[in-house]
């Protein structure tokens, strides 16, 4: 276990807080371009066509393949290359441009404080599972706490305003409702009781030994790059196996067979929990499963499982949290996904 930071305040110099302008400068930039002006227009598409596309996944129930596989990756990292790209530059950035003594005092606590300012700023980011995971994996190097960097984890794809936009319009208010509903309850609630249930764990000895920023000699060019490399070496391996993965098995793993029932729901519910999809995904899957005829219980299921976490992201995340927490953190939403299921099979 690594020692516990002092939290003694003390007051930031120029080049800490230069530093921290920048890497809000980059996040900006980065955001503005990759989500906030496209996803602007995708809004008025969705508000006028009632679509925002067609569903991402292949029909065709003809078994696991090697084909299968290449398509969907093809057609997955199309959508999100550049988010990904984004998420590991700013999940290495925050590792060296924000000051680990305003990290540990504003996120660093196991209260639920930390965990609401973790979720909150959140909904800027507006990203998947996956492409949030390598900040968050960021935050908990700089010992932000595990509540706090969860919030920030599940916020992203949950709350986030643009989807919840487009689920308006695409789908239903309904809809929309349990997503904000369920949302909440997973973002700020999974993650306080996570932060709960592992006490006192903190950042272990083999992520990182954290030094006060005043200690950090090293140029800044050395310690990010290191931290760019260690996270591109820990994340793309993992994250490209696990979607060719569960491309291959896509066809298995969805039953469009299946019209409903509590079976259905719980089946879906762990599908989902499990299936990677770009941002905003999960609506013309659910779209195109309810014209299959496939009932509101499973597709109310994916609403809440397929954005929040996936199998790519937890690889992503696995080393920053304890194994206990993201095991609490896959029922919970399992369970979410089921309970999300039975009201969507009542009132949808």
């Amino acid at each position: 276990m690594s020692p516990v930071h002092s939290t003694t305040s003390r007051p930031p110099t120029k080049k800490t807080f230069w530093l921290a302008m920048l890497f809000v400068l980059i996040a900006i930039i980065g955001l503005l371009y990759v989500k906030w002006w496209p996803y602007y227009h995708k809004a008025f598409s969705a508000a006028s066509k009632h679509s925002i596309g067609s569903s991402i996944l292949g029909m065709e129930q003809d078994g696991p393949s090697w084909h299968s596989a290449l398509q969907y990756a093809k057609a997955y990292f199309k959508s999100v290359w550049k988010a990904a790209v984004l998420g590991i530059l700013l999940g290495s950035l925050v590792q060296v441009l924000l000051p680990v003594q305003w990290l540990y005092q504003k996120l660093g606590k196991a209260g639920f404080k930390s965990t609401l300012i973790g979720g909150v700023s959140s909904l800027p980011g507006m990203m998947c599972t996956c492409c949030a995971a390598p900040i968050a994996s960021g935050l908990r190097k700089r010992n932000v706490s595990i509540g706090a960097a969860l919030a920030f984890w599940l916020g992203n794809p949950l709350l986030n305003p643009a989807t919840l936009i487009f689920m308006a319009f695409v789908l239903s208010w309904k809809f929309t409702l349990m997503r904000i509903v369920f949302g909440l309850v997973v973002t700020f609630g999974v993650s306080y009781f996570a932060n709960r249930f592992a006490g006192k764990t903190e950042v272990n000895g083999s992520i990182a030994n954290i030094p006060d920023e005043t200690g950090e000699q090293a140029p800044f060019l050395t310690r990010w790059l290191k931290s760019l490399g260690t996270m591109i070496i820990s994340v793309v391996p993992a994250y490209l196996i696990a979607v060719l993965l569960l491309g291959a098995f896509q066809s298995n793993m969805f039953p469009v067979w299946v019209s409903g029932g509590i079976a259905a729901i719980i089946v879906f519910a762990i599908v989902g929990t499990l299936f990677v999809i770009p941002t905003a995904a999960e609506i013309p899957i659910i779209q195109s499963f309810l014209m299959l005829g496939i009932g509101t219980g499973p597709a109310a299921a994916l609403l809440v499982t397929l954005p929040a976490i996936s199998l790519p992201s937890v690889l992503i995340v696995g080393r920053a949290f304890p194994k206990k927490v993201l095991a609490f953190v896959i029922g919970s939403v399992v369970v979410a996904g089921f309970v999300s299921g039975l009201i969507g099979a009542w009132i949808l």
